[in-house]
């Protein structure tokens, strides 16, 4: 299926209407010039590289999601080559030009990591390498030949490659054909897709990834091979899958790449708990089933989020697992009620534990695990508001459990609203403007995001006459409990709480604490 290379420098063809040309002529032209002009922006770096691997007669090909997101108008700073030079004569090549260098573990595997500028770039050895089909590490061995390497990448939107030569020349090279594939917007793989995904699973989930990040589409070869091998997921480790999902849930059309997930048979196996929603149905009746609530909820969480400015700009990678997990509780927690209705009492705090065992179990960062289990833990809450019925005490909890998380817990609630009855929709967000306006006058009047005892721990001991020990703990409890309940007390008023519940804690000791003090 070679192709002899295209020269970078667009050629404009007559319309297709009129001579019968190929219809994506004029697209795939645009698209060069495009992606030409993009390449400008990086002559400070492209230049001197090319001149810098000719002079010593080896060749230089910018490639992968590099050259894709150059066509695509989305070209980073991380630019990714391959060379015939191996990584010692790589390295000696850039020492001198780049800013640094340095080895992450890519030398054994024949890459070579380089900073210039804002730039990083990652200089990799043709490779011909063989896979042993139990792990995913390859047997490295370097190639000979450029059109080798493209051949052995995951997808041919990835296996096109711009040659780098002297005083900036460049060339667009591609022998599989990966620009028809990108302007049909379907990913496709260079070789049998079933020996791709047994060389590497993670490839699996990385398809469903670009479908999230480009919203492109699988090709039907493709799709059917990860549904028959979704179970070889299971050999790649957390952490990588961790890192897939991230990516896949950041993307712009996150909610197809979960999808594709699920189509697939990929999230059984990575995060069964999605996929299991499938199974319920909702208790307003609105949906096709809580799978579909929960990624209309995402959306809507999406839509709702910071991208420029705001205590959290997006996308925001903590409301978006908590949208999309928020009722993992569901399956567990359904009960037919009498007269047909459904059920799913304390789905939160069933869902808030099922978040933690899940996360963990994908080696999330504990402080990531905590927030998202608390929002899911927080996500109804809301709704025993009423028409304003919560005391002051009520909010100031709310506002407390919340904590920092305070901004996305307001659109998470705000997402979860997904009711098809305007006037129902437009009841519960007001409702919620109206709780929005009372933690602003609460905040204006007392400082909620720090809300502490009247009285500090040196107070109480002075006071009780205690010495340091869970007694002062618990006296402190109570008194921020108070504080809660009441607002902020005087010196005085704290005080005399303090004593009255330390009395009525200990009826039978002699005398008072005035007594006492």
């Amino acid at each position: 299926m070679a192709h002899a290379p295209v020269s970078w420098r667009p050629v404009v063809l007559p319309s297709p209407a009129a001579s019968g040309a190929d219809p994506n002529a004029e697209r795939r032209n645009r698209l060069l010039a495009s992606a030409a002009i993009s390449l400008q922006r990086f002559a400070d770096v492209l230049t001197p590289l090319g001149d810098l691997f000719a002079a010593r007669g080896h060749e230089l090909y910018l490639v992968g999601g590099s050259v894709r997101d150059a066509v695509l108008g989305r070209l980073g700073t991380d630019l990714d080559f391959t060379t015939d030079a191996h990584p010692e004569q790589v390295q000696q090549i850039l020492r001198g030009w780049a800013d640094n260098l340095w080895d992450t573990g890519g030398i054994a595997f024949g890459t070579v990591s380089a900073g210039k500028g804002e730039h990083t770039i990652e200089i990799t050895t043709y490779r011909a390498d063989t896979y042993d089909r139990v792990s995913r590490n390859p047997q490295v061995s370097f190639g000979d030949s450029l059109e080798g390497d493209l051949i052995r990448r995951d997808f041919t939107v990835n296996a096109m490659a711009v040659k780098i030569g002297v005083d900036g020349a460049q060339e667009f090279v591609d022998p599989l054909d990966g620009m028809t594939a990108l302007l049909a917007g379907v990913l496709d793989t260079p070789a049998a897709p079933e020996d791709s995904f047994t060389d590497d699973p993670l490839r699996m989930l990385r398809a469903a990834r670009f479908v999230s990040q480009l919203g492109f589409t699988l090709a039907p070869r493709v799709k059917q091979a990860m549904t028959d091998m979704a179970p070889e997921i299971e050999r790649i480790t957390a952490e990588r899958v961790r890192a897939e999902l991230d990516k896949l849930i950041l993307g712009e059309h996150a909610i197809e790449g979960i999808d594709v997930m699920c189509e697939t048979g990929l999230a059984g196996y990575v995060i069964p708990e999605i996929p299991a929603m499938k199974l319920e149905i909702d208790e307003h009746h609105q949906h096709k089933d809580v799978y579909r609530h929960s990624l209309t909820v995402l959306q809507q969480a999406i839509d709702l989020e910071d991208n420029a400015t705001g205590d959290v700009p997006g996308p925001d990678l903590v409301l978006r697992w908590a949208a999309i997990l928020h009722d993992i509780g569901k399956p567990d927690t359904k009960r037919n009620e009498p007269g047909g209705g459904v059920s799913f009492h304390h789905h939160e705090v069933v869902g808030a534990k099922m978040v933690r065992k899940r996360l963990r179990a994908l080696k999330y960062p504990k402080q990531m695990t905590d927030d998202i289990a608390q929002l899911v833990f927080l996500h109804l809450r809301f709704h025993g508001y009423g028409k304003g019925q919560w005391t002051d005490s009520a909010v100031r909890r709310y506002v407390t459990d919340a904590g920092p998380l305070l901004s996305r817990l307001h659109k998470l609630v705000r997402a979860d609203c997904t009711t098809r009855n305007k006037r129902r929709a437009a009841a519960l967000q007001a409702s919620y403007d109206d709780l929005e306006q009372r933690i602003a006058r609460l905040q204006e009047q007392e400082d909620l995001a720090r809300v502490r005892p009247d009285l500090d721990g040196n107070a109480i001991m002075e006071i009780l006459g205690l010495p340091p020990g869970p007694e002062v703990g618990r006296a402190w409890k109570y008194l921020k409990e108070l504080r809660l309940d009441r607002g902020p007390l005087s010196r005085a008023e704290a005080e005399d709480a303090l004593r009255t519940w330390w009395n009525d804690q200990h009826p039978d000791a002699p005398g008072d604490t005035a007594t006492r003090r």
